[in-house]
């Protein structure tokens, strides 16, 4: 049975993760830093330096900027973020850059303007930019979450900082989520409660899903599986949501909601609930608490791996997918559990090497993943315990799943940013 004090906290975390961005997040929270440090001087700077935890600069590298002509990296966030960001939109920073800005930005690359330091921290999402006008020095200090702006500093003066409870408190206990409660809020929850988030979801991630199955992006594996998959259900899933992640890896410039903040995760545990419960004939409401389940597993799942690990964000949602998918099949609550397992048990340990075109496969991957999860699960079909880093109990299959990502892979992900870093563009 749910826990009803918890109810406006379940309401919250969701509020908290579901959030639209344009563009890939990790170069969208850089020029979101870029563009609240630009309010702070009188005139454009003269030189910004900007360090960062590795995680970003490998999540930037190869990642193509929206609104900067096709534009790739580091300084191209920056760049578009001073040039033509504006900060209170929030990972919307880029959505109104013009076309002349566009011709700013790039014939500023280059230049100088800009440099890039590895900050040695052990927050995996952490940034501080400097920016100097030659009468101002400004800082803003990014930790935890794409815009959780913990500090900044005027001329050495801080004129905002957050203190330690408060960066604390940033957001929600997740604690309070395990598999028996989110599926027991899933059954009790107002849809008034939740209606405009996932309204949103559905629209953004479908738009621009349908937008990579149009047109040329990136290795175009979406429209490729379409081509190939001879219509069969698991290709039109799996090929629509790849679609969406060619396109927003490639500078596409439609939002898309995301999930643990992540637009590719996003995608992954919405657009194949979508697309199935539709292609089966699904009414609408029992589609949107399948799409509920999808989004909070996903969430329960990737809080144990903090917000950027080495930990593939695609195989996390994709379990958020399975159980979307016995959701909508009239599955048992174990069943449930066993198709999160049976993804959990399988793909665990694909890496991450940074945001670019390929995540689409990896997504195509963990979609396939979770049909097999799934039909496994509709017989009674599970990895048992003992089998791998899977447990006879889900939440210590997730808890063991976490620390997988969080600690067994560090050392991976530092040789991924050396190895990533030292392949000349």
């Amino acid at each position: 049975m749910f826990k009803m004090e918890n109810y406006d906290k379940y309401i919250k975390i969701l509020e908290e993760e579901l959030i639209p961005a344009l563009g890939c997040t990790e170069p969208i929270s850089v020029a979101y830093g870029a563009a609240k440090a630009k309010e702070y001087l009188d005139e454009f700077p003269t030189k910004v330096i900007i360090k960062s935890s590795g995680n970003i600069i490998k999540n930037a590298k190869s990642v193509v900027v929206p609104n900067t002509g096709g534009l790739k990296g580091m300084q191209a966030s920056l760049l578009a973020g001073l040039v033509g960001g504006d900060a209170s939109l929030g990972l919307e920073v880029l959505s109104v850059v013009s076309e002349d800005q566009i011709k700013e930005i790039n014939a500023l690359m280059n230049t100088g303007l800009c440099e890039i330091q590895h900050l040695d921290t052990p927050t995996t999402l952490h940034t501080i930019t400097y920016a100097t006008d030659g009468k101002k020095e400004v800082e803003v200090e990014i930790k935890e979450s794409h815009t959780n702006i913990v500090r900044i500093s005027v001329d050495g003066e801080d004129v905002y900082k957050k203190d330690a409870q408060a960066q604390a408190d940033y957001k929600t206990d997740r604690s309070i989520l395990s598999v028996d409660q989110i599926i027991d809020f899933v059954e009790i929850a107002n849809y008034d409660d939740y209606k405009d988030l996932l309204e949103n979801q559905i629209k953004s991630n479908i738009e621009i899903a349908q937008e990579g199955i149009e047109n040329e992006y990136g290795a175009n594996v979406g429209s490729t599986l379409l081509k190939y998959g001879n219509g069969s259900i698991e290709s039109v899933v799996s090929g629509t949501t790849a679609a969406g992640s060619d396109a927003r890896m490639n500078g596409c410039t439609m939002p898309v909601v995301t999930n643990s903040g992540s637009g590719n995760q996003g995608m992954t545990c919405s657009i194949p609930v979508i697309v199935y419960a539709r292609e089966k004939g699904y009414d609408d409401i029992k589609m949107k608490k399948a799409l509920l389940l999808s989004n909070l597993i996903t969430i329960h799942v990737k809080t144990g791996l903090t917000k950027l690990s080495c930990y593939c964000g695609a195989i996390v949602a994709g379990s958020g997918s399975a159980a979307g998918f016995a959701y909508l099949e009239d599955l048992s609550r174990d069943q449930i559990k066993m198709a999160i397992t049976n993804v959990l048990g399988n793909l665990s340990g694909v890496v991450c090497d940074g945001a670019k075109e390929s995540c689409a496969s990896k997504i195509a991957s963990s979609v396939d993943a979770a049909f097999q999860a799934l039909y496994l699960a509709r017989d009674n079909q599970v990895f048992g315990h003992g089998c791998g880093i899977v447990e006879g109990d889900i939440e210590a299959t997730i808890k063991n799943v976490g620390t997988l990502g969080r600690v067994g892979m560090k050392e991976t992900d530092e040789i991924i940013l050396d190895i990533m870093t030292n392949i000349e563009n």
